[in-house]
This record gives structure tokens, sequence and C-alpha cells, in this order.
């Protein structure tokens, strides 16, 4: 009994110790694995994506998928910077990619390593509907939800092994593969998808960072619409495990006021 009671505040212990807060809601989440650990192994895993990948290098939709893209990482930045929290994006290297397939999906590694595909160009249609999913993109990034799922990920595949966790051993147990759950990628690498809560909780934050840019948050609804009407039935990939289109609405409308602050502030 009293071996069973130490490990279980053993466990307590790793839990409530190995937490972080997501910035603006505040939520907390487990956190076995540093940025110093993840985001190196994070940038290789995107080198092998770009090289195994048919990659765009000009083009008005490149450089629209950059243009939104730097927009956004700069409002972000500025945000931070106004916290005085500058130094909390201080390893994060930031990238975008257009990749000449017709998937309708767009990811975001740890760290700032963003993918669109040319098969997602036409349902953002326009500079805002793009942002409304860059937002989304760079909201996963800025949450750490790629750590907090590798984290995760690596409890469960470990078993919670104390010993390595407490002594920082962690980042040896990473591999390629869990890298890439972490970050959402895309469905044809074999990889899991967010959870639905870490998808919802990137609707939030994405609505929040495109207005901070300057794009018009009321645009979002009329993107998810428009993504919802081309699935023909099954949800695409990009959908996959995100909230229902009704709930995705309910949702946008309830943040759209605090959204519509960082927006008129934004001019």
């Amino acid at each position: 009994m009293i071996r069973i009671s130490t490990l279980l505040l053993a466990v307590l212990t790793i839990f409530l110790t190995n937490c972080a807060k997501v910035p603006l809601t505040g939520r907390s989440q487990l956190k076995l694995i540093s940025n110093e650990a993840i985001l190196p192994m994070s940038f290789e895993e995107y080198e092998k994506v770009k090289s195994g990948s048919k990659l765009l290098n000009s083009g008005d939709e490149l450089t629209m998928v950059r243009e939104v893209g730097t927009n956004i990482q700069k409002a972000v930045e500025k945000y931070f910077s106004d916290q005085g929290r500058a130094g909390y994006l201080t390893d994060y290297k930031w990238e975008y990619n257009l990749i000449a397939e017709e998937t309708v999906n767009a990811w975001c590694m740890p760290g700032g390593k963003v993918a669109f595909y040319t098969g997602i160009m036409p349902v953002c249609k326009d500079e805002t509907g793009l942002a409304v999913v860059m937002g989304h993109e760079i909201a996963h990034a800025i949450a750490n939800h790629g750590r907090e799922r590798v984290s995760q990920t690596l409890a469960a595949q470990t078993g919670l092994n104390l010993a390595a966790i407490a002594l920082g051993q962690g980042a040896s147990s990473l591999t390629g593969e869990m890298i890439l759950q972490g970050a959402g990628a895309a469905s044809q690498l074999g990889i899991l998808k967010f959870s639905r809560q870490h998808e919802s909780e990137a609707d939030e934050l994405g609505l929040y960072f495109m207005a901070m840019a300057g794009y018009d948050p009321q645009q979002a609804p009329s993107f998810w619409e428009r993504m919802s009407a081309g699935s023909q039935g099954a949800p695409p990939e990009f959908l996959s495990t995100h909230p229902s289109h009704k709930t995705r609405i309910s949702d946008l409308k309830e943040n759209m006021p605090k959204a519509l602050e960082y927006y008129n502030a934004s001019k």
C-alpha cells in the first residue's frame, strides 16, 4: 500500500510539475518535453517532408501564403512583445511553403514550420480566407499543441517511466513519427490528428491572430462554410477531427466580439 501511494504521489508530482499554460486561453497542458528538445527534431522532419514533396517555388499563390503567414507571424510577435513575453517565441523558426498536391489540407509543425497544399487554395479563395487557415495553423504552434501531443504520446508509450521523466531523459524516446503526429500533418504520412480540444482552441486563437494582423475575422465563418460544402458528405482530412460545422460556427460567433477588438486595434 505504501509503495502504491508513493508511486501515485510520484505520478501526480510529475504531472503537476510538467505542465504549461496555453497563451490567451490559459488552459493547462502536459509538458514532458521541452521545446529545446522537440524543435530541432521538428525542423529536421520538416526538411524531410520538403525533400519528398513537390514544392512551388514561385507564383501568386505561394506569394500569398508567405505574405499572409508573415503578416500573422509579425502580429503575434508584436502581441507577445507588448505582453512582455517576447522570449516565448525565441526558438521559433518560421517558414511557409506550398506543396503542389490536391490535398485539401494545411499544417504547422512545432516551432512555426507551415505547409499548405494547393488543394486548399480554391477554398481559401482570397487573402482573408487564407488568413483563417493560417491563423488556425499558427495557433497550433503558439499553443504548443504539438509538444502537448508528443508529451501525451510519450507518456502512453513509455507507461510513464518515472525515472526517465524525472531525469529529463524523455527526449531520448522521441522519434520522427512522434514529431509528425504532434504536427497533425497530412494523412498520407499516416499521421494521427489533433484532438477536437486542440482544434477548437486553434479556431479560437486563430481567429484572434488573423484579427491582430488586420484580417476581418467576420469572414471566418464563410470560409468554414465553403470547406464544409466541398466535403461531399464526408469531411475532408483537414476537418476529420474538428468540431461539427454547427459547433464551429457557434464558437466563432461566441469569440467574435473579442476578435473584433483585436481587429479594430490593428487599424
